[in-house]
């Protein structure tokens, strides 16, 4: 894979984010080989490659054992499983905000069978259309993928039991707007799960940089604090971390922007990048 720039670089204006991101995950959907989604050379953002020649899987966890899995709709974009810690229910209605190729909505649906209703929505074009092919073939008919972005969401507002995400969030310019869409759609009582990339303490700049060419993911990510906060200033109450995993980038790569003294004391001074699955209810 050729390289990229790093997704949501700081300093970036939000058109140009947006730019970025959807040219980036458009090239991954055209590219991804068909039934072999998630290769290591196809990853995104949540993953090795996305900006430079990383080769260790970075975020994604394992989805081949779970129910609904599909081979064709993984493309090793997330950063953990949100509907662990969704509490879904046959009936609900389900949305997957940058919902890809389809790989969580098709979990969520294993759980509906064929009652309640998954909707996709997703910023690219490419990744859309992808995500609707796989329905297609798999026969669903109340799975659906639509066009459009997380601050501006195409939805009904009180229309939605549960929200879920992978990996997207952090992508979003305005994650204030973003979590007010959410809260706009969900039903009163109502509830989301969402995996995330935030960091513990301010990382250092040049820790940042290391990090963004090995995982451009991190590119986007706040401090943990700073996000939960924008949930719980966004109306949202019960907000809690369910799941946490530290993300460790290689001493090889932080040695090519840092020297051993400096290598010494970021490992000694706690902070960090992590992986983390928020639950919270409107």
């Amino acid at each position: 894979m050729s390289e990229l720039h790093p997704i949501a670089a700081v300093g970036e204006s939000p058109e140009k984010i947006k730019k970025m991101v959807k040219e980036k995950y458009g090239e991954i959907a055209v590219k991804a080989p068909k039934g072999q989604a998630g290769t290591k050379d196809e990853t995104g953002c949540c993953g090795p490659g996305c900006c430079g020649d990383g080769t260790y899987s970075v975020f994604q966890d394992d989805y081949s054992k779970l129910q609904g899995y599909n081979p064709d709709a993984d493309l090793g974009l997330g950063c953990g499983v949100p509907t662990e810690f969704a509490k879904i229910e046959k009936g609900n209605t389900v949305v997957d905000l940058g919902s890809g190729a389809g790989n969580d909505a098709f979990v969520v649906r294993s759980v509906l069978g064929e009652t309640g209703q998954v909707i996709g929505v997703d910023m690219t074009e490419q990744m859309v259309e992808k995500a609707r092919q796989n329905t297609a073939k798999l026969g669903y008919k109340n799975v659906k993928f639509v066009l459009g972005e997380i601050e501006n969401l195409p939805l009904g507002a009180n229309s939605a039991d549960v929200v879920i995400s992978n990996c997207v969030l952090n992508l979003v310019p305005d994650k204030t707007r973003a979590y007010s869409e959410v809260y706009r759609v969900l039903k009163p009582g109502a509830h989301f799960s969402i995996s995330d990339v935030v960091t513990s303490g301010e990382l250092p700049e040049k820790i940042r940089t290391a990090a963004e060419m090995y995982a451009g993911c991190v590119a986007g990510a706040m401090k943990k604090e700073d996000y939960l906060g924008v949930i719980a200033r966004t109306g949202f109450k019960n907000v809690s971390v369910v799941k946490e995993k530290p993300v460790a980038v290689p001493d090889e790569t932080l040695r090519q922007y840092l020297s051993e003294a400096e290598l010494t004391e970021y490992k000694q001074s706690g902070k960090g990048i992590y992986s983390i699955t928020v639950y919270a209810e409107k």
